[in-house]
């Protein structure tokens, strides 16, 4: 068939929701038997999203391939279950590369390259290339940002070229908020008419209105919006604040979503098939117990711990509701305990507890004496990247008795750098190569046998998404060996830790990759879900 193309993009404000929409959308899509991918393109002259602070940007989610790309990803993969890589993700800082790389090639033989239409075939180029390699039947974009950006622009103008070019094919959506005044207490749709309105301006007018808002739309407020917008009342859908993300296509289908989009890019109408994604949706509205999680981090003074941490945050999720457990996370702040250790008592309040990753110094000192409490007083532990490096250094200080023990990241001249720099970043670290550069996306483990890691995997060997620069130095296994701190896990390339477990503990692992970019909600990942386990029981006991 014919391939058809959605074009996702936001009016009055950004972080609506675009994302999870796009990734619903995607998902009820594939339940009625079509091959979807998704894409996202962020407007930032960025290559890609591995330079920018998590706690301004957002998660830097990892693909397959090693792709450091928009937390959106994330959502694609565990709506759809699509393995994302870096065609499915574009920048303004990759697109303008491209053309000035072919420029220079002479690759545009010897024409003047501008603006327009260079840079909007060059994100056409890249749009098609990514269907072309998924096979995708219908392929959803998502624009970053809001229709009333400057930098969207050439984007948008890209979508009325492609429109233009394939009427028939490309499609679009609006996800527009309709704010509801604390004072007048009735939802106004004004802001949205003026983003259709800015919209149209590009050249573009929506086939859809997803209207976001704290409650459903008035059928007054759809009937204003289809009148002065020229768009069909059934396509103006109500997508109000859900109980849970994984609500969102439920309530889409609530409103007949599938169909209607179906109807209007002309396809069939297959069967749809969300009887087990319903049934998980029903199952997490009606989970009373709780199991408490403290994330000992440092990345909660900026916007949004949930953006900076939303793929652990939805890996905890998912395994506590397997588990039939109602998540209850905890931030606790490891640089109070520097000041203060006798904060580090609220530890014992904790069912388990996580050090996620991160970079930098600052507030590592506390996450060492965090995982040295949970280690005496048997909480269970589940240490990610930074968090595995952690568990390391503080096992080493008290394995060898000695406040020293350290990373080179945190610091540089320690006498026991228990974790030091890979051998191949030095060079990249002293020439400031730091974009791309690190140790990124899936690698091999074999895994230890009778190992808590083992058990909780079913298998000997694994894969799983890396992003970091130093590793586990191997100049001190053999004396932590044999002192209780069990390597579980190791890349048989290259003979690199990949997971430590503390042997006199109940459950306390640390692991060098990434398991988070891997749980899904239907089917979460085997470590998390043998740790919530451990939570568990440790509530219980």
């Amino acid at each position: 068939m014919t391939p058809k193309y959605i074009f996702v993009v936001g009016g009055v404000m950004s972080s609506v929701g675009k994302g999870v929409a796009s990734a619903s959308i995607g998902k009820i899509l594939q339940s009625r038997g079509y091959k979807v991918a998704n894409i996202k393109c962020d407007m930032y002259v960025n290559i890609d999203a591995g330079t920018i602070r998590p706690a301004e940007h957002g998660e830097v989610f990892v693909g397959e391939d090693g792709v450091e790309a928009d937390q959106d990803l994330g959502n694609y993969e565990r709506f759809t279950d699509q393995v994302c890589t870096r065609d499915n993700y574009v920048t303004t800082g990759q697109v303008y590369q491209e053309v000035i790389k072919r420029e220079r090639n002479l690759e545009y033989k010897g024409e003047d390259v501008e603006v327009v239409p260079d840079i909007p075939n060059e994100i056409i180029r890249r749009i098609k290339a990514c269907q072309k390699k998924n096979q995708s039947e219908i392929t959803i974009v998502e624009f970053g940002g809001t229709v009333g950006e400057y930098q969207l622009l050439l984007f948008l103008e890209a979508a009325r070229m492609l429109k233009w070019k394939e009427p028939k094919n490309v499609f679009f959506i609006l996800v527009s908020y309709l704010p509801t005044p604390s004072l007048l207490g009735e939802q106004k749709s004004k802001p949205t008419q003026y983003a259709v309105r800015t919209l149209n301006s590009a050249g573009i007018s929506p086939d859809f209105i997803l209207c976001r808002a704290d409650r459903p739309v008035s059928d007054s407020i759809k009937n204003t919006i289809s009148t002065v917008c020229s768009l069909d009342k059934e396509r103006i859908i109500s997508a109000p604040d859900v109980y849970s993300i994984y609500d969102v296509l439920i309530n889409f289908e609530e409103e007949n979503l599938g169909s209607i989009i179906l109807k209007a890019i002309g396809l069939k109408t297959k069967k749809k098939d969300l009887i087990d994604w319903n049934k998980f949706s029903n199952k997490v509205k009606n989970i009373k117990e709780e199991v408490t999680i403290g994330i000992v981090g440092k990345y909660f003074n900026f916007k949004s711990c949930r953006d900076t941490y939303i793929s652990v945050i939805e890996s905890i999720n998912h395994s506590a509701w397997w588990h039939n457990r109602k998540p209850n996370i905890v931030w606790l702040d490891s640089e109070k305990y520097e000041n203060n250790p006798e904060e580090l008592k609220e530890l014992d309040k904790m069912d388990g507890i996580i050090v996620p990753g991160g970079f930098g110094k600052r507030g590592t000192e506390g996450m060492i004496m965090a995982a040295d409490y949970a280690f005496q007083k048997k909480i269970p532990y589940f240490g990610l990247c930074l968090g595995m490096q952690i568990m390391t250094i503080a096992f080493a200080r008290r394995i060898l008795n000695t406040k020293d023990a350290n990373s080179t990241e945190l610091a540089p001249n320690t006498k026991n750098p228990v974790i030091s720099t890979m051998e191949e970043q030095k060079k990249l670290i002293k020439e400031k190569s730091y974009g791309g550069t690190m140790r990124l996306g899936a690698c091999p483990a074999k895994l230890k046998e009778k190992s808590l890691s083992c058990k909780a995997y079913g298998v000997k060997e694994i894969s799983e998404r890396h992003r970091h620069r130093y590793e586990f130095n191997n100049d001190y296994r053999e004396i932590l060996e044999k002192n209780g701190l069990r390597i579980a896990g190791v890349n048989p390339e290259r003979n690199l830790v990949e997971i430590v477990e503390a042997e006199n503990h109940p459950w306390m692992v640390g692991v060098q990759f990434h398991p988070e970019f891997k749980s899904r909600p239907l089917e979460p990942h085997p470590l998390f879900k043998d740790f919530i386990k451990a939570s568990i029981k440790k509530q219980k006991a």
